[in-house]
């Protein structure tokens, strides 16, 4: 795993590691138009690579229609699992059905062991 993926001190994306043979990718502040260009290429590295990557979702205080877009992309090449996600982003996944489609956890614990 490249240095630059292990870790990010700004911006959207934390730290990337791994738990029990999971891929963990760690997001953090606001995901939108503006912001979610390393996200997007930090799952989609991690996706090429692992078989299940979990985004903990536990710090992202806004999401929008480009990071629903982004999470849907990011499904198809991978089993993505979203980790402790705030009520803001469990709202968006509810009001647009992504949530039946996604595979959505209540903590980071619950979404490595599913």
């Amino acid at each position: 795993m490249s240095d630059e993926m292990r870790a990010r001190p700004q911006g959207p994306v934390g730290d990337s590691y791994a738990i029990d043979g999971i891929w963990v990718v760690a997001a953090r502040g606001e995901l939108d138009s503006e912001t979610i260009g390393p996200l997007n290429e930090t799952l989609v590295e991690a996706g090429n690579l692992h078989p299940i990557v979990v985004l903990d979702a536990s710090a992202v205080t806004f999401a929008d229609s480009t990071c629903l877009n982004m999470l849907l992309r990011v499904h198809r090449i991978t089993r993505l699992r979203i980790a402790a996600p705030r009520q803001q982003l469990v709202r968006l996944l509810a009001l647009t059905g992504a949530d039946t489609v996604l595979d959505v956890h209540t903590t980071l614990d619950e979404a490595v062991r599913a």
